[in-house]
Protein backbone atom coordinates (compact mmCIF):
# COMPACT_ATOMS: atom_id res chain seq x y z
CA UNK A 1 0.00 0.00 0.00
CA UNK A 2 1.31 3.28 -0.84
CA UNK A 3 -0.99 6.40 -1.23
CA UNK A 4 0.82 9.30 -3.37
CA UNK A 5 -1.31 12.83 -3.36
CA UNK A 6 -0.02 15.95 -5.02
CA UNK A 7 0.70 18.97 -2.51
CA UNK A 8 2.14 22.45 -2.53
CA UNK A 9 4.82 23.73 -0.49
CA UNK A 10 3.53 26.89 1.80
CA UNK A 11 6.53 27.13 3.94
CA UNK A 12 9.56 25.49 5.78
CA UNK A 13 8.74 24.93 9.44
CA UNK A 14 12.34 23.97 10.38
CA UNK A 15 15.50 22.89 9.00
CA UNK A 16 18.74 20.31 10.14
CA UNK A 17 21.49 18.86 8.41
CA UNK A 18 19.74 16.58 6.08
CA UNK A 19 16.21 16.89 6.31
CA UNK A 20 13.79 19.95 5.86
CA UNK A 21 10.22 20.10 7.79
CA UNK A 22 7.67 21.75 5.51
CA UNK A 23 4.01 22.80 5.52
CA UNK A 24 2.08 21.77 2.47
CA UNK A 25 -0.94 22.19 1.24
CA UNK A 26 -3.04 19.14 0.05
CA UNK A 27 -6.82 18.85 -1.01
CA UNK A 28 -7.10 21.86 0.70
CA UNK A 29 -5.57 21.30 4.12
CA UNK A 30 -2.32 22.49 5.75
CA UNK A 31 -0.47 19.23 6.60
CA UNK A 32 3.06 18.56 7.63
CA UNK A 33 6.02 16.94 5.11
CA UNK A 34 9.48 16.11 5.67
CA UNK A 35 11.70 16.38 2.77
CA UNK A 36 15.30 14.59 2.88
CA UNK A 37 16.74 16.57 0.28
CA UNK A 38 20.28 14.10 -0.54
CA UNK A 39 16.84 12.12 -1.92
CA UNK A 40 15.02 14.18 -3.96
CA UNK A 41 16.69 17.65 -3.86
CA UNK A 42 15.39 20.78 -2.60
CA UNK A 43 11.71 21.59 -2.20
CA UNK A 44 11.11 25.42 -2.26
CA UNK A 45 7.68 27.14 -0.92
CA UNK A 46 5.51 27.45 -4.17
CA UNK A 47 7.00 24.12 -5.30
CA UNK A 48 4.28 21.28 -6.31
CA UNK A 49 5.59 17.93 -4.77
CA UNK A 50 4.25 14.42 -4.87
CA UNK A 51 4.00 12.94 -1.48
CA UNK A 52 3.97 9.72 0.56
CA UNK A 53 0.82 10.13 2.68
CA UNK A 54 0.32 6.10 4.04
CA UNK A 55 1.25 6.68 7.48
CA UNK A 56 -0.51 9.59 8.17
CA UNK A 57 -3.54 7.81 6.79
CA UNK A 58 -3.05 4.64 8.95
CA UNK A 59 -3.00 6.88 11.59
CA UNK A 60 0.86 5.27 12.60
CA UNK A 61 2.81 7.61 14.92
CA UNK A 62 5.43 9.04 12.78
CA UNK A 63 4.86 12.64 14.18
CA UNK A 64 1.98 13.12 11.43
CA UNK A 65 4.31 14.02 8.62
CA UNK A 66 3.95 13.08 5.23
CA UNK A 67 7.37 12.46 3.00
CA UNK A 68 7.93 14.11 -0.18
CA UNK A 69 8.73 11.53 -3.05
CA UNK A 70 9.63 14.03 -5.68
CA UNK A 71 9.72 17.38 -6.53
CA UNK A 72 7.23 17.83 -9.74
CA UNK A 73 8.32 21.73 -10.00
CA UNK A 74 11.70 20.81 -10.84
CA UNK A 75 12.20 17.07 -11.20
CA UNK A 76 15.75 16.87 -12.86
CA UNK A 77 17.95 17.98 -10.25
CA UNK A 78 21.64 16.82 -10.29
CA UNK A 79 23.95 17.09 -7.13
CA UNK A 80 27.35 16.27 -7.31
CA UNK A 81 28.39 12.65 -7.56
CA UNK A 82 29.24 10.61 -4.37
CA UNK A 83 33.06 9.15 -4.79
CA UNK A 84 31.31 6.83 -3.27
CA UNK A 85 30.62 3.40 -4.69
CA UNK A 86 28.37 1.60 -1.77
CA UNK A 87 24.52 2.29 -2.32
CA UNK A 88 21.81 2.36 0.31
CA UNK A 89 18.29 1.80 -0.03
CA UNK A 90 19.44 -0.87 -2.69
CA UNK A 91 17.50 -1.38 -5.40
CA UNK A 92 14.63 1.47 -4.30
CA UNK A 93 13.59 4.69 -6.42
CA UNK A 94 15.60 6.56 -4.19
CA UNK A 95 18.92 4.38 -3.76
CA UNK A 96 21.65 6.85 -2.88
CA UNK A 97 25.35 6.44 -3.24
CA UNK A 98 27.51 6.93 -0.13
CA UNK A 99 31.43 6.39 0.69
CA UNK A 100 31.46 3.57 3.12
CA UNK A 101 33.98 3.61 5.49
CA UNK A 102 35.34 0.20 3.95
CA UNK A 103 35.69 1.05 0.69
CA UNK A 104 39.06 2.70 -0.83
CA UNK A 105 39.15 5.74 1.11
CA UNK A 106 42.62 5.92 2.89
CA UNK A 107 41.16 8.13 5.59
CA UNK A 108 38.91 4.87 7.24
CA UNK A 109 39.77 1.95 4.85
CA UNK A 110 43.35 1.62 6.33
CA UNK A 111 41.90 1.91 9.58
CA UNK A 112 39.36 -1.04 9.23
CA UNK A 113 41.59 -2.82 7.76
CA UNK A 114 44.17 -2.28 11.18
CA UNK A 115 41.71 -3.81 13.25
CA UNK A 116 42.55 -6.11 15.61
CA UNK A 117 39.83 -5.94 18.85
CA UNK A 118 37.59 -3.41 20.45
CA UNK A 119 39.96 -3.47 23.63
CA UNK A 120 37.19 -3.92 26.02
CA UNK A 121 34.80 -0.91 24.74
CA UNK A 122 31.98 -0.28 26.16
CA UNK A 123 29.21 -0.60 23.98
CA UNK A 124 25.72 0.48 25.25
CA UNK A 125 23.22 -1.64 23.62
CA UNK A 126 19.88 -0.16 23.80
CA UNK A 127 16.47 -1.45 22.37
CA UNK A 128 14.56 2.02 21.56
CA UNK A 129 15.77 5.35 20.08
CA UNK A 130 14.78 7.50 23.01
CA UNK A 131 17.06 5.16 25.34
CA UNK A 132 20.00 7.20 23.41
CA UNK A 133 20.02 10.38 25.51
CA UNK A 134 20.09 9.50 29.06
CA UNK A 135 22.44 7.14 28.74
CA UNK A 136 24.62 9.48 26.64
CA UNK A 137 23.89 12.26 29.35
CA UNK A 138 24.76 10.12 32.21
CA UNK A 139 28.20 9.23 30.41
CA UNK A 140 28.90 12.20 29.68
CA UNK A 141 28.39 13.95 33.04
CA UNK A 142 30.40 11.35 35.02
CA UNK A 143 33.64 11.64 32.53
CA UNK A 144 33.36 15.41 32.50
CA UNK A 145 32.67 15.73 28.75
CA UNK A 146 36.36 14.43 27.98
CA UNK A 147 35.83 10.85 26.39
CA UNK A 148 34.37 10.49 23.22
CA UNK A 149 31.21 9.16 22.39
CA UNK A 150 30.11 7.28 19.21
CA UNK A 151 26.15 6.74 18.42
CA UNK A 152 25.88 3.60 16.25
CA UNK A 153 22.50 4.06 13.88
CA UNK A 154 21.20 0.06 12.83
CA UNK A 155 18.99 -0.21 10.16
CA UNK A 156 15.73 -1.71 12.30
CA UNK A 157 13.66 1.62 12.03
CA UNK A 158 13.66 4.60 10.55
CA UNK A 159 17.02 4.73 7.65
CA UNK A 160 17.62 7.97 7.85
CA UNK A 161 19.52 9.86 11.04
CA UNK A 162 17.97 13.05 10.04
CA UNK A 163 14.24 12.15 10.79
CA UNK A 164 15.92 12.12 14.42
CA UNK A 165 15.19 15.54 16.08
CA UNK A 166 17.07 13.88 19.03
CA UNK A 167 20.27 12.80 17.55
CA UNK A 168 20.48 16.60 15.85
CA UNK A 169 19.78 17.87 19.55
CA UNK A 170 22.62 15.47 21.51
CA UNK A 171 25.03 16.70 19.11
CA UNK A 172 24.30 20.44 19.41
CA UNK A 173 24.90 20.00 23.03
CA UNK A 174 27.76 17.75 23.26
CA UNK A 175 26.13 14.23 24.33
CA UNK A 176 27.05 12.75 20.95
CA UNK A 177 30.76 13.29 19.59
CA UNK A 178 30.29 10.91 15.92
CA UNK A 179 27.46 8.92 14.28
CA UNK A 180 27.67 5.36 12.08
CA UNK A 181 24.70 4.60 9.78
CA UNK A 182 24.84 0.80 9.07
CA UNK A 183 23.03 -1.46 6.74
CA UNK A 184 20.51 0.70 4.92
CA UNK A 185 20.77 3.17 7.08
CA UNK A 186 22.32 6.31 5.87
CA UNK A 187 23.53 9.98 6.44
CA UNK A 188 25.63 9.59 9.98
CA UNK A 189 29.03 11.42 9.59
CA UNK A 190 30.47 7.79 9.11
CA UNK A 191 28.99 4.88 6.63
CA UNK A 192 29.06 1.41 7.28
CA UNK A 193 28.38 -1.73 5.58
CA UNK A 194 26.95 -3.51 9.20
CA UNK A 195 26.97 -3.19 12.72
CA UNK A 196 30.24 -5.33 13.02
CA UNK A 197 32.03 -2.78 10.98
CA UNK A 198 30.28 -0.31 12.23
CA UNK A 199 31.36 -0.90 15.47
CA UNK A 200 34.87 -1.10 14.21
CA UNK A 201 34.85 2.62 12.78
CA UNK A 202 33.98 3.46 16.04
CA UNK A 203 37.00 2.61 17.53
CA UNK A 204 39.65 2.58 14.46
CA UNK A 205 38.71 5.62 12.90
CA UNK A 206 36.19 8.19 15.45
CA UNK A 207 38.33 7.00 17.84
CA UNK A 208 35.21 6.61 20.32
CA UNK A 209 35.87 5.67 24.39
CA UNK A 210 32.26 4.28 24.17
CA UNK A 211 29.65 3.70 22.09
CA UNK A 212 25.72 3.40 22.02
CA UNK A 213 23.80 1.32 19.62
CA UNK A 214 20.35 1.94 18.86
CA UNK A 215 17.32 1.78 16.37
CA UNK A 216 16.49 5.17 14.83
CA UNK A 217 13.05 6.26 15.92
CA UNK A 218 10.23 3.89 14.76
CA UNK A 219 10.23 0.99 16.48
CA UNK A 220 8.16 -1.38 14.86
CA UNK A 221 6.05 -4.27 17.28
CA UNK A 222 3.36 -6.35 17.01
CA UNK A 223 2.81 -8.37 20.24
CA UNK A 224 4.50 -11.34 18.88
CA UNK A 225 7.68 -12.42 21.07
CA UNK A 226 10.06 -12.18 18.35
CA UNK A 227 7.73 -9.72 16.06
CA UNK A 228 9.77 -6.43 17.17
CA UNK A 229 12.29 -4.39 15.43
CA UNK A 230 14.05 -3.56 18.45
CA UNK A 231 15.45 -7.52 18.75
CA UNK A 232 18.58 -6.32 17.32
CA UNK A 233 19.90 -5.09 20.53
CA UNK A 234 20.55 -8.96 20.82
CA UNK A 235 22.56 -8.86 17.71
CA UNK A 236 24.43 -5.66 19.24
CA UNK A 237 25.46 -7.75 22.24
CA UNK A 238 26.58 -10.52 19.90
CA UNK A 239 28.74 -8.02 17.27
CA UNK A 240 30.49 -6.09 21.01
CA UNK A 241 31.44 -9.32 22.55
CA UNK A 242 32.48 -10.92 18.89
CA UNK A 243 34.75 -7.73 18.56
CA UNK A 244 36.38 -7.80 22.03
CA UNK A 245 34.45 -5.21 23.73
CA UNK A 246 31.94 -5.05 26.35
CA UNK A 247 28.08 -5.42 26.21
CA UNK A 248 26.18 -3.26 28.45
CA UNK A 249 22.54 -4.18 27.96
CA UNK A 250 19.53 -1.35 27.75
CA UNK A 251 16.53 -3.40 29.60
CA UNK A 252 13.28 -1.58 28.89
CA UNK A 253 11.44 -0.64 32.09
CA UNK A 254 7.99 0.62 32.65
CA UNK A 255 5.64 1.60 35.30
CA UNK A 256 3.95 4.02 33.00
CA UNK A 257 3.06 1.63 30.36
CA UNK A 258 -1.16 0.74 29.73
CA UNK A 259 0.13 -2.64 27.86
CA UNK A 260 0.58 -5.26 30.45
CA UNK A 261 3.39 -6.94 28.24
CA UNK A 262 5.03 -4.32 28.84
CA UNK A 263 4.76 -3.21 32.63
CA UNK A 264 7.41 -4.01 34.69
CA UNK A 265 9.82 -6.02 32.59
CA UNK A 266 9.35 -5.75 28.62
CA UNK A 267 8.86 -8.79 27.09
CA UNK A 268 11.13 -7.67 24.54
CA UNK A 269 13.79 -7.50 27.17
CA UNK A 270 12.97 -11.39 28.95
CA UNK A 271 13.41 -12.39 24.99
CA UNK A 272 16.95 -10.40 23.95
CA UNK A 273 18.21 -11.51 27.29
CA UNK A 274 17.07 -14.89 27.37
CA UNK A 275 17.36 -15.93 23.44
CA UNK A 276 18.58 -13.61 21.10
CA UNK A 277 22.07 -12.23 22.72
CA UNK A 278 23.93 -15.69 23.02
CA UNK A 279 27.01 -14.01 24.50
CA UNK A 280 27.45 -12.04 28.01
CA UNK A 281 26.28 -8.60 28.80
CA UNK A 282 26.27 -6.52 31.98
CA UNK A 283 22.66 -5.66 32.73
CA UNK A 284 22.39 -2.32 34.75
CA UNK A 285 19.27 -1.55 36.97
CA UNK A 286 18.51 1.85 38.38
CA UNK A 287 17.66 1.93 42.18
CA UNK A 288 14.11 2.31 42.38
CA UNK A 289 11.41 1.69 44.93
CA UNK A 290 12.10 -1.97 46.75
CA UNK A 291 8.52 -2.78 45.58
CA UNK A 292 9.35 -2.23 42.12
CA UNK A 293 12.89 -3.28 42.01
CA UNK A 294 11.75 -6.79 43.00
CA UNK A 295 9.00 -6.97 40.43
CA UNK A 296 11.79 -6.46 37.88
CA UNK A 297 14.39 -8.92 39.58
CA UNK A 298 11.89 -11.75 39.25
CA UNK A 299 11.30 -10.84 35.65
CA UNK A 300 14.54 -10.30 34.39
CA UNK A 301 16.69 -13.80 36.06
CA UNK A 302 15.40 -15.93 34.20
CA UNK A 303 16.74 -14.28 31.38
CA UNK A 304 19.98 -13.90 33.10
CA UNK A 305 21.24 -17.45 33.87
CA UNK A 306 21.59 -19.44 30.30
CA UNK A 307 24.58 -17.25 29.01
CA UNK A 308 25.84 -15.39 32.65
CA UNK A 309 24.33 -12.02 31.67
CA UNK A 310 25.30 -10.06 35.22
CA UNK A 311 23.28 -7.45 36.77
CA UNK A 312 24.21 -4.47 38.14
CA UNK A 313 22.55 -2.17 40.57
CA UNK A 314 23.29 1.47 40.47
CA UNK A 315 22.36 5.05 41.56
CA UNK A 316 21.49 6.44 38.08
CA UNK A 317 20.46 9.93 39.39
CA UNK A 318 22.85 11.63 37.22
CA UNK A 319 21.92 11.10 33.66
CA UNK A 320 18.30 12.42 34.33
CA UNK A 321 19.79 15.59 36.37
CA UNK A 322 21.77 16.01 32.97
CA UNK A 323 19.08 15.98 30.65
CA UNK A 324 17.18 18.53 32.55
CA UNK A 325 20.45 20.82 33.15
CA UNK A 326 20.23 20.84 29.53
CA UNK A 327 16.82 21.12 28.33
CA UNK A 328 16.36 18.25 26.79
CA UNK A 329 12.92 16.95 26.20
CA UNK A 330 13.04 13.12 25.55
CA UNK A 331 9.99 11.15 25.38
CA UNK A 332 8.75 7.68 24.99
CA UNK A 333 5.87 6.61 23.49
CA UNK A 334 4.78 10.65 24.53
CA UNK A 335 5.58 9.91 27.82
CA UNK A 336 8.07 12.23 29.57
CA UNK A 337 10.78 11.60 31.97
CA UNK A 338 8.80 12.72 35.12
CA UNK A 339 5.94 10.43 33.74
CA UNK A 340 7.84 7.27 33.19
CA UNK A 341 11.22 7.79 35.20
CA UNK A 342 12.33 3.61 35.54
CA UNK A 343 12.28 3.96 31.54
CA UNK A 344 14.92 6.74 31.65
CA UNK A 345 16.55 5.79 34.56
CA UNK A 346 17.33 2.50 32.96
CA UNK A 347 19.23 3.79 29.81
CA UNK A 348 21.09 5.87 32.23
CA UNK A 349 22.03 3.28 34.51
CA UNK A 350 24.06 2.06 31.31
CA UNK A 351 25.90 5.35 30.88
CA UNK A 352 26.77 5.05 34.60
CA UNK A 353 28.21 1.66 34.40
CA UNK A 354 29.94 2.16 31.22
CA UNK A 355 31.90 5.45 32.87
CA UNK A 356 32.55 3.05 35.57
CA UNK A 357 34.35 0.49 33.50
CA UNK A 358 36.13 3.28 31.80
CA UNK A 359 37.36 4.54 35.26
CA UNK A 360 38.53 0.87 36.50
CA UNK A 361 40.80 0.31 33.54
Amino acid sequence: MLNRRKARVLEVISERKGAVELLVEVGGKHEKAICYPDLVGRVLPGDEVLINTTAVDLNLGTGGFHFIICNMTRPEQEEVISPGRVMKLRYMPHQLSVVAAEEDDPNTRDRVLAFKTLGRMPVICCELHSQIAPAAAAFKALTAHNMRLAYVMTDGAALPIALSRLVAELKGKDLLDVTITCGQAFGGDFEAINIFTALIVAKQVAEADVAIVSQGPGNAGTSCKYGFSGIGQGEAINACNILGGIAIAVPRISFADTRERHRGLSHHTATVLGEIALTQALVPLPEMSLERLAIVRKAIEPALSKVGHELRIVNAEVGIEELKKLGIDVRTMGRSVDEDMEFFLAASAAGVVAAEILGES
